[in-house]
Formats: C-alpha cells, structure tokens, sequence
C-alpha cells in the first residue's frame, strides 16, 4: 500500500511540472473574471479525466500481450526523462507559447483548459500506461484517487502561486532536472517490475 502511495505520488508530481507553469500563467490571466477559476479547475479535471481514460483503455489492451514485453513500455518515461534533460530553453519556450495560445480557440474557457491541459499531457501517456499495467485492480482505483485529490492541491497551490512570478520562473528553471531525476528511475522501475530485464538478458 505505502508502495503504491509513494509510486502514485512520484508519478502526478512528475508528470505535472508543465501544468505548474501553465496553470500559474492561466489563473494569473483568468483569475478575475467571471468564474474564471472554476472553468480554469473545470478544465483541469476534465482534462484529467480524458488522459486516464484514454491511458486505462490503452493499458487494458495491453493485457493481452506479455507481461514482460509490456514492461517494454518503461522505455517511454527514461525517452521522455532524457528528452526533457537535453531539451534546449528555445523548444521549452516554443512549446510553452504554443499551448498557451489555445485559450483563444474555445468561446468557453473551460474547454479552452481542457485542451491545453490535453497538450501539455501529451507526455502523461507515455507514463500512465506503463504505469497502470503495473498495477492491481486496488493499487489501480487508488492511484487514481491519489491523482484526483493531488490535482485539486495543484490547483490551489498554481493559484496561490499566480501572483508570484519568481515561483513560477523558479520551477521553471529546474523543471530540465526533476523531470529527469524522477521520470528515469520510474522507467526502470516498470521494466524490472514487470521482468523485462531478464527477458533481455535470456535473449542474449
């Protein structure tokens, strides 16, 4: 269980470091209109929602291959830890501007965060799968509480956070490190879970 706590922990953290920033910014814009932090925390879970849909369907397919094959999939995070650590400042900045400029997209702010939050979460499937595959029907439904109650303290936190510039900069300077230091270890950690390194080595 306390496994299961800390994995899920590592995991939304990991994988939410973009949306701090966004998050921050968005609030910073929205904030004082009309229910501009309810669409913007509306949004957010939607978005949420659809990317463990999209993630629990995909692991659910899974199921019908090797166990030690789908521990392949650890390979995703280690990319996306690597790709994230040899990321130049330039892509960064490109990436951030072009999920930001979809606000302007929807006539509803809410769906206009629903997608940002789908585009910053491009990365999030390449760890939910994986990761869900890992799991029991109990570590499953628990992790995905985890995930939903984490989000709303994102929330708060990004909007506490929105008046702040030197956090957002802060996080935002070593977000190049964290992703790495967090993301790697997980991929290895699903590959050895599900016995894709013995299968490695027997290969050979």
């Amino acid at each position: 269980m306390a496994t299961t706590l800390i994995s899920a922990f590592a995991v939304f953290l990991s994988t939410s470091i973009d949306y701090i920033i966004i998050l921050v910014v968005l609030f910073s814009k929205f904030k004082k209109q009309k229910n501009g932090v309810k669409n913007i925390g509306l949004g957010q879970y939607l978005g949420l929602t659809i990317l463990i849909v999209i993630s629990l369907l995909a692991a659910s397919g899974l199921a019908f291959f090797s166990q030690k094959w789908i521990g392949l999939l650890g390979l995703l995070p280690i990319y996306i830890g690597l790709k994230e650590l040899f990321k130049s400042e330039d892509e960064e900045d490109q990436d951030r501007k072009e999920i930001l400029e979809s606000t302007s997209k929807f006539s509803k702010l809410f769906l206009s965060v629903t997608v940002i939050s789908l585009a910053a979460g491009g990365d999030n499937l390449g760890v939910y799968i994986p990761y869900f595959t890992t799991l029991n029907i109990f570590g499953l439904s628990a992790t995905i509480i985890i995930f939903y109650v984490l989000s709303a303290v994102l929330l708060y936190i990004c909007y506490r956070l929105s008046t702040f510039k030197a956090v957002s900069e802060t996080v935002e300077k070593y977000q190049r490190i964290i992703v790495p230091i967090v993301f790697v270890p997980l991929g290895i950690m699903i590959m050895y879970e599900n016995g894709t390194f013995s299968m490695l080595v027997n290969l050979f």
